[in-house]
């Protein structure tokens, strides 16, 4: 199976910036697209980003709301997503995922990834 961590969620201030990583261990995530999901307190999860390569080169997919504000990104098993100009509206748990093995643009279907991590919350508040 696929062992999913991810790290750097906390309390920040609105404008602030955050780096979340999402450290892969066990099958290889090479050819699986990444995504990066939350959710709010009585809200469905959503896709904030995802990643995954066409032939050699990447593609990525972002929900409205984060457009211009996160960057998902990859190195090698890791993932991050660097968020900058929080908004109160960010706050929620912030989930990775892998996908099936695939070559082409990412989903943004919950139900298309297989592997989940537990979650790092993120607040924004002032």
């Amino acid at each position: 199976q696929v062992k999913l961590i991810e790290a750097g969620g906390g309390v920040v201030q609105p404008g602030d910036s955050l780096r979340l990583s999402c450290a892969a261990s066990g099958r290889t995530v090479s050819h699986r697209p990444m995504g990066w999901f939350r959710q709010a307190p009585g809200k469905e999860r959503e896709l904030v980003a995802a990643i995954a390569w066409s032939g050699s080169e990447e593609m990525t997919v972002y929900a409205d709301s984060v457009k211009g504000r996160f960057t998902i990104s990859r190195d090698k098993n890791t993932v991050y997503l660097q968020a900058i100009s929080l908004k109160p509206e960010d706050t929620a748990v912030y989930y990775c995922a892998a996908g099936a093995p695939m070559l082409g643009t990412p989903s943004k279907r919950t139900s298309n990834y297989v592997y989940w991590g537990q979650g790092t919350q993120v607040t924004v508040s002032s």
